[in-house]
């Protein structure tokens, strides 16, 4: 037998195989890491990509708002945090002066013990005000008019009235956006649900650029851009792990240019070229903190589609310790069993506003309406089981085994870290 480690939960799920089965393991390319982060960050707050060193950036201001992820992204913010507000306290700011602010977009807040995990660092909690965006407050936000395809930009107005504003983020593959990071910290980061709702609507989830590792004409990245031009000057600092969860990647600068830039140095590594399709694929949600919930798994069952052979089988690991995710997504799930694929489609198709959560649920359509979709889960109820809509397994080794066997294709893909890895298919590669 041979064992390959998937991400799952925090400690992973041992796979074990047979020596026979004709496997093939998709990784990320082998990334550098930089040998000293601190060293790293400090030169990258000092060079900015079209813009001035962060102390002379914030030299004028007299506030500050910094965006982070929540919970779902494992960005780096212990070693970030600390010296960028260095550095804006260096600038004259007064710590009062200075507000961290999680962006949230439409999941829960984080509070507590596990904002004190997400933030990492003992001296920041202590001494910033730290608070959660929450989109459905209609007081806390402020109107920045329409888009050009007419969606509302309402974004919190703690960051948008700031006269510092500065978003911090992890660049990787997002299965609907393109890449994470960047203008998306913003939009749906720190956005009303009226605006969040609007470019989740069936039209733009639907469109066939609204992709994985595509941001040309992608019309969420568009909308995202043309929202984050209506604040005025942002600014970011943006990160890449690798598959330890090192830092590979850093930098800072105006939010849409540095944010290009560490995608294209995402590209090289994650978005891995392969000569062939594959019948049976196995991958995983990403493991902690990205797989707490079935919502979040989809992402992991888009990301390799374009490997699987027609008729093929996916198979998804995720833990899903917090269950399937948001009451919104719950109801999704719900109806989508209840009324069938076809009919769900149908019923989202003329909706301005999407309500909250149910595009996740169209994008596992997707995935459905081209795989056979199974998932190895320990985290749900079997009530939550059936609300998936998907195939739960109870073994993983026992499906592939079965898989295999009435298969004439042998050939099993295996993709230990799930949406952090982008196969695509290109036969002469």
């Amino acid at each position: 037998m041979i064992e390959i480690n998937l991400n799952y939960g925090k400690n992973g799920f041992p796979l074990k195989v047979d020596k026979d089965w004709d496997i093939t393991v998709i990784e990320k390319a082998e990334m550098p890491v930089l040998s000293d982060p601190s060293e790293a960050i400090a030169n990258a707050l000092a060079v900015g990509v079209n813009a001035d060193a962060l102390l002379r950036e914030a030299k004028a201001a007299k506030s500050a708002c910094i965006l982070i992820c929540d919970i779902t992204r494992p960005v780096p913010n212990s070693i970030i945090l600390p010296p960028i507000l260095n550095c804006l306290i260096k600038a004259g700011l007064g710590m009062d002066a200075i507000r961290v602010l999680v962006a949230t977009g439409l999941h829960r807040p984080n509070e507590g013990r596990e904002l004190e995990e997400l933030v990492g660092d003992r001296w920041v909690l202590e001494n910033f005000v730290i608070e959660n965006h929450f989109a459905e407050d209609d007081n806390s936000h402020v109107s920045l008019g329409h888009t050009s395809k007419g969606t509302p930009v309402k974004l919190d107005r703690r960051f948008v009235e700031s006269d510092l504003r500065i978003v911090t983020g992890l660049v990787e593959p997002h299965f609907m956006a393109g890449f994470s990071g960047g203008r998306k910290v913003v939009s749906p980061g720190v956005a009303h649900q009226d605006t969040i709702k609007t470019f989740h609507n069936f039209r733009f989830m639907s469109d066939e650029k609204t992709e994985n590792c595509v941001l040309n004409d992608n019309p969420l990245h568009l909308e995202q851009l043309e929202i984050v031009k209506k604040v005025g000057r942002v600014l970011a600092v943006n990160t890449v792990l690798d598959d330890d969860r090192r830092l590979s990647f850093v930098n800072y600068g105006e939010v849409v240019e540095s944010h290009l830039a560490a995608v294209n140095h995402v590209k090289k590594y994650m978005i891995r070229n392969m000569p062939r399709r594959y019948s049976t694929v196995l991958t995983s949600a990403a493991g902690y903190p990205l797989d707490q919930t079935y919502y979040q798994t989809v992402k992991g069952m888009i990301s390799p589609l374009d490997i699987v052979s027609d008729d093929g089988d996916l198979i998804i690991v995720s833990a899903c310790e917090e269950g399937l995710g948001s009451k919104y997504y719950e109801f999704a799930q719900k109806r989508l069993v209840e009324v069938g694929t076809d009919q769900f489609l149908s019923e989202i198709r003329a909706k301005s506003l999407a309500d909250t959560d149910e595009w996740q649920t169209q994008m596992q359509i997707k995935a459905m309406s081209v795989v056979k979709v199974h998932l190895f889960t320990e985290g749900l109820t079997e009530s939550q089981k059936r609300l998936t809509g998907v195939n739960v397994i109870d073994s993983v080794e026992d499906t592939i085994r079965n898989l295999v066997l009435c298969k004439p294709d042998k050939s099993i893909a295996v993709i230990p870290e799930g949406p952090y890895v982008v196969p695509k298919f290109h036969p002469n590669c």
